[in-house]
Order: C-alpha cells, then structure tokens, then sequence
C-alpha cells in the first residue's frame, strides 16, 4: 500500500519561507513522477509544482514561478517544495501526489495521480 506523507506546513507572515516534505512508501525502489497541488477553502485543487521520475524536469504554476522550487531525493524517498517570497493568496492546504502509471506530460492534471497525501496546511498573513 502505497503512502505520503507531507509536512512542514505553518502559519508564516508575507515574504517569508516554507519547505514542504513528502515522504512516500509501500514501493521500494520505485521512482514516481510527484506532484504538488494546494486547495483553498472553497476552491478546487490547483497545480502548483512537478517534477518527473528522473528529477529531469520541473514544472510549475505560473502564480508560483520564480519563488517556488520542487526537487527530489531519491535515497530519501522524498520530495520538497520550496516556497519562498510567500504570499497571502499562496494560503491553501498543500497536497503531494504519485504518479506511478500516468502517460507522461499529464503532471499538471490532480486526476493523473495515483495516490495522494493527507495535506499540509499553509497559512500565509499579511
């Protein structure tokens, strides 16, 4: 049974930083495409960041551009997102995804996933 796991969610003010974790199990060995997506109250769950299964490629939401970074460590199981320069508006629950299965190039689609983590709560103050 495959799992994630995120932390490193907050209350933060405006302009500072966060780093996200997500620490998958259940596959040893495996090397999932990951994904990072947020929720605010109200709203759907939005793309923010993903990277493939080789770490080759970085994709990102153009709101997070620029200020946002995801990686990967393999040896770790884990995958980080890196948010600097936050915002008020970049409040939201953060979720990590596996993608075992999908075709290549869906990371941007929540319904690409195959498993999903329970979500980090971010709270950005003005």
């Amino acid at each position: 049974q495959v799992q994630l796991v995120e932390s490193g969610g907050g209350l933060v003010q405006a302009g500072d930083s966060l780093r996200l974790s997500c620490v998958h199990s259940g596959r040893p060995g495996s090397k999932p495409a990951m994904g990072w997506f947020r929720q605010a109250p109200g709203k759907e769950r939005d793309f923010v960041a993903a990277i493939t299964w080789s770490g080759d490629h970085a994709y990102y939401a153009d709101s997070v551009k620029d200020r946002f970074t995801i990686s990967r460590d393999d040896a770790e199981n884990t995958v980080y997102l890196e948010m600097n320069g936050l915002k008020p508006e970049d409040t939201a629950v953060y979720y990590c995804g596996a993608q075992f299965w999908g075709p290549a190039g869906t990371y941007r689609n929540s319904g690409a996933y195959d498993y999903w983590g329970q979500g980090t709560q971010v709270t950005v103050s003005s």
